[in-house]
């Protein structure tokens, strides 16, 4: 299928891991990608390397912990390229502690970054998608349907996500506007190497499974097919889909599986 050369897709979370990666599989299509991130030199380096590679590129730095860097981000989009086809709202992170031990000011910034900011991304970029009849991607994880021991406010946090995508289905409906809700299951990331603070720790140890976590440009790739194919809700990697079947069938079991799991660090 080709794809229009004009079209522009905005990427929150753009600096590392699915983010990035998904960068370079729209670029790869031919869409202008415009890259959001805290970290301004490290969108400065995939802008970069998209450019090499023949497609285009623009780094816009965007803190989603803020709406007027949210709603100023959409403005400089629209001034660099004139429009907006597709929002993918990646950015977010994990907070870790048991319910026990988490404070209010950890709840706070979990739902400020994962619900939140995600939903005020979609907020300020729709008047321009509807314009176009655009997509919208928003990035849950297979976490939104499970026990997420020391991991209960980012389980809770992308619950929210999946919420938020289906009511966009009904309330987009007429408009053509597509919202579709990505939930992976293990793909690489740092989140496990990120403190609660938000401080990147690269000796940490990530306690997933290796032999399950996929890389991520595989995962970007079946991420941006379900959005260009308009699908409301995508589950994927093998074992993202077989737990999320298994906690609906034998919930029991799942409890059991997950409490014998390692645990990240709190």
């Amino acid at each position: 299928m080709a794809y229009p050369q004009e079209n522009v897709v905005w990427i929150t979370g753009a600096s590392s891991g699915i983010g990035k990666a998904m960068a370079f599989e729209w670029a790869r299509l031919g869409y202008k990608v415009v890259l959001s991130a805290r970290r301004k030199e490290l969108l400065d380096k995939v802008a970069n390397e998209i450019r090499q590679s023949g497609g285009e590129a623009v780094a816009i730095p965007c803190d989603i912990m803020e709406e007027s860097a949210i709603e100023n981000a959409v403005q400089q989009i629209i001034a660099a390229w004139g429009r907006l086809d597709v929002v993918v709202a990646n950015a977010g992170f994990g907070l870790f502690g048991s319910l026990e031990k988490l404070t209010a000011k950890d709840w706070n910034r979990q739902l400020q970054g994962n619900v939140i900011g995600l939903a005020l991304t979609v907020k300020y970029a729709l008047p321009h998608l509807k314009k176009n009849k655009g997509r919208i991607g928003l990035v849950g994880s297979v976490g939104a349907f499970l026990p997420s021991p020391n991991l209960g406010a980012y389980g809770a946090s992308k619950a929210a996500v999946h919420s938020i995508g289906q009511t966009l289905q009904v309330e987009l409906m007429g408009t053509g506007v597509s919202c579709t809700t990505l939930h992976p299951g293990f793909v690489e990331s740092e989140i496990a190497r990120t403190d609660n603070d938000g401080v990147w720790h690269p000796e940490r140890p990530d306690p997933r499974p290796a032999n399950l976590i996929w890389p991520t440009d595989k995962a970007a790739k079946v991420m941006v097919k379900a959005i260009l194919n308009r699908k409301r809700n995508y589950v994927f990697t093998a074992h993202g889909k077989a737990f999320v079947w298994l906690q609906r069938w034998s919930p029991g079991l799942m409890r059991f599986i997950i409490s014998k799991s390692p645990k990240p660090d709190s």
